[in-house]
Formats: structure tokens, sequence, C-alpha cells
């Protein structure tokens, strides 16, 4: 038993993957599809407040009578697609959380509005059909490996018509730099979000060379053990840039978020408009 606790414990290396694949575990999925929902709660998803003057503002940029194909790039449950449907965007949601895009195709269905969702590995995806906007908001671009954020640079690049925009976020460097690393442990007598059951979570936040912190949960209930790995890139502005035009982005223009606040140096998000 030491051993395996002890093995829980230890800092992996560098973007070392999750084993399980625990958004789709039928009861952690549970578990994030409802964070997602919840609109005063900023975690899986931003407030709702924040949401909808985000929608407004990319409305406003990035016209759906002008740029009216539009993919959504780590769409989960639908909540910026239903947005983008209702604002006149012919919409394409892509994700690789079953119970997420179930939900989406069963709410789109109740609500009326006609959107194409596919589960699909973005890192993988092949769509026929070339869009004339693309986003990927929330920072998940961050949460991938450099190689990785490569591949999906140039997938969405590729997705897109001669012309077309991408629009993403990431945290920046500041936010990085007031990171404090912690370990902590708690006992949940009645399960949570991790197990239905009793469990104990030992949650650790470490800091990696080169901008990269990781949020490591190891769980250890009656039935089982495990341990998530929840990574995370900063980045400056020229990070980010650099990272797009490798992809062969030409143009692109910096906000402070994606309802277009004006961008800082101190900002803890930064968005990028980037031009095909």
């Amino acid at each position: 038993m030491f051993k395996s606790i002890s093995k829980m414990l230890e800092r992996p290396p560098l973007f070392t993957p999750t084993e399980t694949a625990f958004w789709d575990d039928d009861y952690i999925s549970k578990q994030m599809l409802k964070a997602h929902l919840d609109p005063e709660f900023e975690g899986a998803s931003r407030k709702l407040t924040f949401i909808e003057e985000s929608v407004s503002w990319i409305k406003d940029v990035v016209s759906p009578v002008k740029y009216p194909l539009l993919l959504d790039v780590g769409c989960g449950p639908g909540i910026y697609a239903e947005r983008f449907a209702k604002i006149g965007y012919q919409v394409t949601g892509i994700d690789f959380s079953k119970r997420s895009i179930n939900y989406a195709k069963s709410s789109a269905l109740k609500n009326g509005l006609d959107i194409a969702y596919h589960y699909q590995d973005y890192l993988t995806m092949r769509l026929n059909t070339a869009f004339d906007f693309a986003t990927m908001i929330y920072c998940d671009y961050g949460a991938l490996s450099k190689d990785d954020r490569a591949i999906l640079m140039r997938n969405v690049y590729h997705h897109l018509k001669p012309g077309g925009k991408f629009l993403l976020d990431v945290f920046s460097v500041p936010k990085y730099n007031i990171l404090k690393e912690e370990q902590v442990w708690e006992t949940c007598q009645n399960g949570g979000f991790w197990r239905e059951e009793k469990y104990i979570a030992f949650s650790g936040l470490y800091k990696y060379p080169n901008n990269v912190s990781l949020e490591q949960i190891s769980i250890l209930s009656a039935k089982d053990t495990a341990t998530y790995y929840l990574w995370t890139s900063y980045f400056t502005k020229d990070d980010l840039v650099n990272e797009a035009k490798k992809a062969g982005f030409k143009a692109y223009t910096v906000f402070g978020d994606v309802a277009g606040n004006p961008y800082r140096e101190d900002n803890h998000t930064i968005s990028i408009l980037l031009e095909k």
C-alpha cells in the first residue's frame, strides 16, 4: 500500500498523459457536464454573463454574414455553439467527450437548432468541410503539449477557407508567475466529483520549467486507485504568435480575452484572432 500511494504522489515527467480517459468515465463525465452547465461556476466553462458578452463581441468582430460556416473546436455540451447558431452562424461542433456531444445533440434538437456535432479528437479530426471561422474557447489550447499544439494549429488551418479566421484564448505567463505550489488532501465521506462512493483525494499543484503547470489528482477508494493529470501551458503574446505563424497563419490581432477587452502585459489571459 505504501509503495502504491508513494507512486501516486510522484511528480511525473512533463506532459505525461492520464492513463484513463476520465472525461468519458460514466460517473466523472456526469460531474463534468454539471460543471459545464452551472452558470455561476467558472471551472469547466466561464460564467454565463461572460459567455453572453463574449458571443456578442464575436458576432461584431467576425460577422456571421461574412463568415457563416463556424467550427467550434472542443465544443463541450454546446454552450457557445447554441448561442452561435441563434445569431446566424452555421455551426459544426467537435469534442472528444461522448456525454458532452450526446447532451449537445439532444439540446440542439430540443431547441430546434441545426448544429452538426461530431464525436472526434481534434488532433485527428477529418471534416469534409472548409470553414469560414473556427473557435477554441476557454484555454483548451494550453492543455496540449507543444507537439500536439502544432498538430491542432495545422488541423484548424487546413479546415479553414483562404481568409478564414481562428479565435482562441490561453492563460498568460503573469498567471503562471503568481501560482504557488501546494499539496493538499481531503476525505470525501459521501463521494464527490471523482467517485460516487467514499474516497480520499491527494491533490498537488506543481510548476514546471517553460511556464507549464500540473494539477495532479490522486484518488484512493475501496474499489480502486487512480491518478489524473491536468496540464496547462502559459504563454506570452510572442509565444502564441510564433506558434500560429509556424502553422501558416499570416495575420493576427491580440486581445485580453474572448470578450474583446484590450490586451495588457499583466492580463491573466490572452486571446488571438488569426487569419489564414
